[in-house]
């Protein structure tokens, strides 16, 4: 993102809309301190700059029967080769994965995975991971409890402009 500099009242616009995305443009203006035109024109420049990039429910996975949560922990064969794309490219479609990372130490890439039960995931982990192209080994580390989830980002060491807030 080239040079994207942020003052104190987009500071104030991302953590309101981080906190609840819900908020019409005139609660949001009335809480960072603008009126409701200057304030959608800075969402809007935001929104373009790709720094807001979407707008999402927060869903409660055991409200929805998706009562586990797996860490899986997965060693691929070869980094540099048709197979690692390949791989990269599968997981990306495996609703189960709800989030990807290529990682540093034992592992290659890190999967957080959520399945409805242990049975879930040994259907998963068997007809789905184990058949995934590169993989060498599957390591699975299971949440016994989420005690923080889905967390804000740090708005802290944003960039300042030369006139902030």
């Amino acid at each position: 993102m080239p040079n994207v500099k942020f003052d104190g009242i987009d500071r104030r616009i991302l953590a309101a809309l981080q906190r609840e995305a819900r908020l019409t443009n005139v609660e949001l203006a009335d809480e960072v301190g603008l009126s409701p035109s200057p304030c959608l024109r800075r969402v809007r420049i935001l929104e373009e700059a790709g720094v807001i990039s979407g707008y999402h429910a927060a869903l409660d996975r055991k409200a929805l029967g998706l009562g586990l949560t797996v860490f899986v922990g997965i060693k691929v064969e070869r980094h540099h080769d048709v197979q690692a794309t390949a791989f990269r490219e599968a997981v990306k479609t495996l609703p189960e994965v709800v989030s990807c990372h290529l990682v540093s130490g034992e592992s290659d890439f890190l999967l957080q995975v959520v399945v409805p039960d242990l049975a879930g995931y040994e259907r998963f982990l068997l007809g789905t991971l184990l058949k995934l192209p590169g993989v060498a080994d599957i390591r699975s580390n299971f949440a016994i409890q989420t005690v923080k989830a889905g967390g804000a980002l740090p708005l802290d060491h944003l960039p300042p402009s030369s006139t902030s807030s």
